[in-house]
């Protein structure tokens, strides 16, 4: 049933939210009017939505940022403070109702990046973002259906946790289903699962093992099967969409399904579905959800193309929080998107420490500083790690950033904070990274005349930049480069750029945030190939050609090389991610190569202007 909604800006309080005006806006939504209010209420209007054998009425709100009090008909009937899991009413509704929300910005550490300066005003109003609905059952009726695959040595299993609601006592059977959708191989499957209650909500767990099952893979592994469980009661029927995969990490690397895949990844800071394309275009086959939740939405395009999702707790920058809510948030959060084959980690913690290496070059006295800096930094890591422990279904990087701290995944900046490009592989030697990378990149202007800077630090890019927009994108270009590539290079089991897309009219985007591609996008979607072929050190002197091979089958690879049109090739047997060196060659100033690999169908090239 839709709804129609009107909003003021009010001050938070107990009673019901007034105000003098209130304006028709569009919900689920977030009313760019009001960007700089502390906090917004919505308000709505209906008539008893049931009709014939219907008996509940039930209000689902999703997304609702960040704390929230609902009121029907002036009573206060539910509070909420997680915007990432779905808000579920029952109604006790009259003929004629009115609804009223509240919705607050946040009062703890857990706003994520939506509550810091890095997102526009207008990302952040409270509101209800994703989903506003009436919905209404029979009675009884199947009110919640939570699952969660299950991949072992022993075989696959489907988890279903399926909530019941009832007016009366009931004994009864629930009917569990499990079905392959689209072009899946395998027949389906179907258990039954007693229920005896009484009135009120019972909450049936049962496990469905999935005879010959189709495993869901990143889209540059395999396919993307899945699977619809159906939970029916009588005539109420509830169905969700699953995929079934295992995920862990450890020595070998990230392993999906028991099988190593390297992740290339990218940052997204408020992501959309329309994004999960473009990382793909780029060759990535992550993205990290940097310090917020994706919504339903962006994980259903994950789930569909083959993109696995490092999802961090919305939790950003230095400062204490409580390790408690943290870990209960973080449980909740791993269980409403459970059922995505495509959630691979999750993070705590994000930039736990102020920046302490801003404007530091690459000389002796540079890197002397940089050390002492990393030396005397600082961070107690025992409040993320026990948040992480909330966590037991995909790995967990409780700690996210900078050399010095023994970060579980690393942050680090060189041709941007510090240093130039080619100092990836000195801040990854010097200080054990370089296994998981969080963060990398630069920034760049997307247009002449920027007026909106959020996620853009002005002097740190006009302190590597003289020129306008052309040599901006270029020196962007040349860093996300250089130190993808090295990371390549030195087989980095999970790396992911900062990040995909901007937010304002310039930032740290390889796309410009109308999705508008800046130079570093082609740069980075090179580098990002799965087979690529790449010089180790394009400046003058000699440098080994290396191929890099994050495939999981083996071959013969045929590489070309061509130096100011001198060209040769050579082939070379390549195994499952593997990493040869093809040759060396001597490069002078104003040398271009250009190198090429192909195999099994598939062609790759790269161009270096030395």
């Amino acid at each position: 049933m839709s709804l129609e909604w009107r909003a003021a800006a009010v001050e938070p309080g107990d009673e019901p939210p007034t105000a003098e005006t209130w304006q028709s806006i569009d919900v689920p939504g977030r009313p760019s009017e009001f960007a700089d209010a502390e906090a917004v209420a919505y308000r709505t209007a209906f008539e008893d939505p049931r009709d014939g054998d219907e008996q509940h009425a039930v209000l689902v709100l999703d997304g609702v940022y960040a704390r929230a009090r609902v009121w029907l008909n002036g009573e206060r009937v539910a509070e909420h403070d997680a915007y990432f899991e779905p808000l579920r009413i029952p109604l006790a509704v009259d003929a004629e109702n009115e609804l009223r929300v509240e919705c607050r910005r946040p009062t703890d550490r857990f706003g994520g990046i939506h509550d810091t300066d890095r997102v526009p005003a207008e990302a952040a109003v409270p509101g209800i973002w994703w989903d506003a609905r009436l919905e209404t059952h029979p009675d009884p009726y199947v009110a919640e259906l939570n699952v969660a695959p299950r991949v072992g040595g022993d075989g696959a299993a489907v988890a279903v946790e399926a909530t019941v609601v009832t007016d009366d006592p009931l004994d009864d059977r629930l009917t569990l289903s499990l079905r392959p959708t689209g072009d899946v191989r395998g027949g389906g499957m179907m258990n039954r699962a007693r229920v005896d209650t009484d009135a009120g909500r019972a909450t049936v767990t049962h496990e469905i093992d999935v005879r010959d099952p189709s495993l869901w893979w990143p889209h540059d592994v395999g396919g993307q099967p899945r699977y619809a469980v159906r939970a029916k009661l009588d005539g109420a029927e509830r169905t969700t969409v699953t995929g079934l995969r295992s995920v862990e990490y450890g020595e070998d690397g990230l392993l999906i399904n028991g099988q190593r895949v390297p992740a290339r990844g990218v940052n997204l800071l408020d992501g959309t579905p329309e994004d999960v394309q473009r990382a793909i275009d780029a060759n990535a086959n992550l993205v990290r959800a940097h310090a917020h939740v994706l919504s339903p939405a962006v994980y259903e395009a994950c789930d569909e193309h083959g993109l696995l999702v490092w999802q961090d707790l919305p939790l950003t920058g230095p400062g204490e929080f409580d390790a408690e809510r943290g870990r209960g948030l973080v449980e909740r959060l791993v269980r409403s998107r459970r059922r995505h084959p495509s959630l691979a980690a999750i993070g705590v913690h994000d930039d736990p420490i102020p920046d302490y290496a801003d404007g530091l070059g690459s000389g002796v006295l540079d890197r002397l500083r940089f050390r002492w800096r990393a030396w005397r930094a600082s961070y107690d890591h025992e409040p993320a790690e026990r948040v992480a422990e909330g966590v037991d279904e995909v790995p967990t990087f409780p700690v996210v950033g900078p050399a010095g701290i023994e970060p579980d995944a690393a942050t680090m900046y060189p041709g941007w904070r510090f240093g130039e490009p080619a100092d990836a592989d000195w801040v990854c030697d010097r200080y054990g990274l370089g296994d998981v990378v969080a963060e990398f990149g630069a920034g760049a202007l997307a247009e002449g005349a920027p007026t909106e800077l959020t996620d853009f630090d002005e002097a740190r890019h006009e302190a590597r930049v003289d020129g306008g927009v052309d040599d901006s994108q270029a020196q962007q270009a040349e860093t996300v480069g250089t130190v993808a590539e090295a990371l390549r290079r030195r087989g980095t089991d999970v790396f992911a750029l900062y990040a995909l897309r901007d937010v304002g009219d310039a930032g740290m985007g390889v796309l410009a945030a109308d999705g508008t591609p800046k130079a570093a996008f082609d740069r980075l979607s090179g580098a990002f190939e799965p087979t690529q072929v790449l010089l180790a050190d394009p400046t003058p002197g000699d440098s080994e050609v290396v191929l890099v091979h994050d495939r999981p089958t083996d071959g013969t690879a045929t590489v070309e090389w061509d130096v100011d049109g001198e060209r040769e090739q050579t082939q070379i047997e390549v195994d499952p991610f593997d990493r040869r060196t093809v040759s060396t060659v001597s490069l002078t100033g104003g040398t271009d190569v250009t190198l090429a690999v192909a195999i099994d169908g598939a062609v790759a090239q790269n161009h270096y202007s030395v």
